[in-house]
């Protein structure tokens, strides 16, 4: 097909949706996404995102969904990685568990995200597209837990901890 813009060119081969792709710029424009309560669910703005739990990650450029399913990536064979519905809606395979060692999500920690419906990591292991997106590193999932795996939080905007947050912190140390 066609190529879109930046990062979101739409491959042949696979499911037709749009493709996600890792750049190597950290202050890409096109980086950011927002993270949101799993597909259906009720998630208040400033709530801190605890290990274990689904979240649906969005982008803020085109409004869709960071989505998996069970088609092959076209550069590697592993499993398709596209972002998909339209204003932040899609469906359940929109929906990414959280995985980290304490209880909460923590800016500086590595993460991995682990597809809630067919349980593979998002992962980027370097295998890079050629025209029209060249040297775009094609994000993807895999079944195996690795290095190629975590992820972590770069820059964008941070809510402050909500009030209930601050409380459970407080009554913690006593």
């Amino acid at each position: 097909g066609r190529a879109g813009r930046h990062g979101g060119s739409r491959s042949s081969a696979g499911s037709g949706q749009q493709s996600v792709t890792g750049v190597s710029a950290a202050d890409d424009g096109n980086s950011y996404w927002r993270v949101r309560g799993r597909t259906a669910a009720v998630c208040q703005r400033g709530a801190p995102v605890r290990c274990g739990q689904a979240i649906r990650l969005t982008h803020l450029g085109t409004g869709r969904n960071l989505h998996s399913h069970r088609f092959s990536s076209p550069l590697s064979g592993n499993q398709e990685v596209s972002a998909f519905g339209e204003a932040g809606e899609g469906d359940y395979l929109d929906d990414w568990t959280v995985v980290c060692s304490g209880t909460y999500w923590v800016r500086d920690d590595e993460v991995r995200f682990q597809h809630t419906s067919t349980d593979v990591f998002l992962s980027v292991t370097g295998e890079q597209y050629g025209r029209p997106i060249h040297g775009q590193k094609e994000v993807h999932g895999m079944a195996a837990s690795s290095q190629n795996n975590y992820w972590k939080v770069m820059e964008g905007i941070f809510m402050q901890p909500s009030e209930a947050f601050q409380m459970e912190q407080y009554h913690a140390e006593l």
